[in-house]
């Protein structure tokens, strides 16, 4: 039995195909969305004889205004769509002054902008026919943005400040919303940034596999926040209710006391 088509972006390779896998498996038809058509076409093919789903490829590159345009198009008019997987996004490990500005802007482009383009075009959907599901692909840079590229932390500091406030405004509209912070995870997505996992300290870089079922599994307990190494989900909910308990001494009529300098003594 069908559950509703899955949109996947980025799902030509590493953690958008294996999502394609398992939701496909999971009885989710699909629309995969990448730019390499020949790798898309091969990964279709294999799900449709394994799974009899029906999958649709769409070759997109997000980072292009037109073709982005056309998958957002795809969103807001196939109804059988109950899932958007962002997942396409690009990295970066070098700092700011040995990084090309150009590429940090084409980068902001496909992990913001685009990601919240589809966002939007799929929410409305979602809400007028009664359900479904945003999962959006972060990272543990999103709270450690020391660790690599400072742009690529920050716009994985925005995925997650954005499927946050998305849980606040639907949380009453059936709309379930997820995001994943994965740490180094071995796929392609390091050599392409410049730094293939290979060299990193192999106990921190997980099998992209393994991070995908948990983040899945993540989704079935219901988690809006899912960080798939972090073996005591409790450590998440103190940091939370840290950030929560912060909110209502933040924005106040005066200013800190320490801000407020004593008078200077008369010369």
């Amino acid at each position: 039995m069908t559950i509703g088509t899955a949109l996947v972006t980025g799902a030509s390779s590493g953690i958008g195909a294996i999502y394609a896998d398992r939701l496909a498996k999971r009885g989710h038809d699909l629309v995969l969305v990448a730019r390499n058509r020949a790798r898309l076409d091969a990964i279709a093919e294999r799900l449709r004889g394994e799974t009899s789903r029906r999958v649709d490829t769409v070759a997109a590159d997000l980072g292009d205004s037109g073709q982005l345009l056309g998958v957002e198009q795809l969103l807001r008019t196939r109804d059988d769509i109950s899932m958007l997987v962002n997942n396409a996004g690009v990295g970066g490990v070098a700092p700011l002054l040995q990084s090309d500005v150009a590429a940090m802007d084409a980068m902001i482009n496909l992990n913001v902008s685009a990601l919240t383009r589809l966002t939007y075009a799929a929410v409305p959907g979602f809400v007028s026919r009664g359900g479904g599901t945003i999962i959006n692909i972060s990272s543990i840079v999103a709270v450690c943005p020391e660790l690599l590229n400072g742009v690529y932390g920050a716009s994985k500091a925005f995925v997650l400040a954005l499927t946050q406030s998305l849980q606040h405004e639907l949380s009453d509209k059936a709309v379930r919303i997820q995001v994943v912070l994965p740490g180094a995870t071995a796929t392609e997505f390091w050599s392409i940034a410049g730094l293939p996992h290979e060299n990193l300290p192999q106990e921190i870089v997980m099998g992209a596999e393994e991070m995908v079922d948990a983040a899945l599994s993540g989704l079935d307990l219901g988690e809006v926040v899912t960080v798939p190494a972090l073996q005591d989900g409790a450590d998440w909910d103190r940091f939370d209710a840290l950030r929560r308990d912060l909110a209502p001494r933040l924005s106040l009529s005066f200013a800190a006391s320490r801000y407020k300098a004593p008078a200077h003594a008369s010369q």
